[in-house]
């Protein structure tokens, strides 16, 4: 077998351990539609919305009340959540996907947690 072949098979390999990892992690999280957040924060005091999106994208925009820990924070801060362990934590980014990854990480750290499916660009369509 040519180095260029190995080369190749790891790739693939690759791909698709980041695939079924992130199959997974869908999985393991509860998801909600920008609608269903909509009503939850009108009604739910229980809840607590975690913008993990960088500090340029919440200048920009971001949901009223949430409170924001951009991703590549979240691990060193998460400490500062603990006073939030009653609550459900729904993450949102830009798309969904950073806040499927934070999702996972405080789930992992025995948090009630949830992803706004479709991030900031559902919640904006929602919106108009």
């Amino acid at each position: 077998m040519e180095f260029s072949q190995i080369l190749l098979y790891v790739f693939i390999a690759l791909i698709a351990f980041y695939i079924i990892k992130k199959i997974i992690q869908y999985r393991a999280v509860k998801h909600y539609s920008a609608s269903e957040v909509y009503e939850i924060i009108k009604k739910d005091r229980n809840k607590l919305l975690l913008d993990v999106r960088t500090p340029t994208e919440r200048k920009a925009d971001q949901i009223k009340g949430s409170l924001h820990i951009p991703l590549y924070d979240l691990k060193k801060r998460v400490s500062e959540l603990n006073k939030f362990k009653d609550k459900e934590i729904i993450c949102y980014c830009r798309t969904g996907n950073r806040s499927l990854t934070a999702a996972s990480i405080l789930k992992k750290n025995g948090f009630s947690s949830a992803n706004l499916k479709g991030g900031m660009i559902r919640w904006n369509l929602l919106r108009k």
